[in-house]
């Protein structure tokens, strides 16, 4: 099994940000960074953008696990405060 894995984080808050580009094609596991102050929202409203209306939220050190996820432009995080994200790992590759 190869591990894939990458952070990322959101520059402005209130602004959502792609996880990625490419192909993903298996599940993915987004954890909060450990030392974020703030939330991060996680997911997709159907128009490529993510907010704390309609998004998972994140508090530091928190996980959520994406079944079959076919690309990483398909989910979207944003953050209460600048600068704060994720860390990421594909499972089951």
């Amino acid at each position: 099994m190869t591990a894939i894995s990458g952070q990322k984080t959101v520059a402005a808050a209130g602004t959502a940000e792609a996880i990625g580009t490419g192909m993903c094609m298996a599940d993915l596991m987004i954890k909060a960074l450990i030392g974020n102050t703030g939330y991060i929202y996680v997911g997709n409203d159907g128009a490529g953008d993510v907010s704390s209306a309609n998004g998972q939220v994140l508090s530091a050190g928190d996980y959520i696990v994406l079944e079959q996820v076919a690309m990483f432009d398909h989910i979207y995080l944003d953050s209460s405060v600048n600068g704060e994200g994720v860390s990421w790992l594909l499972l089951n590759i």
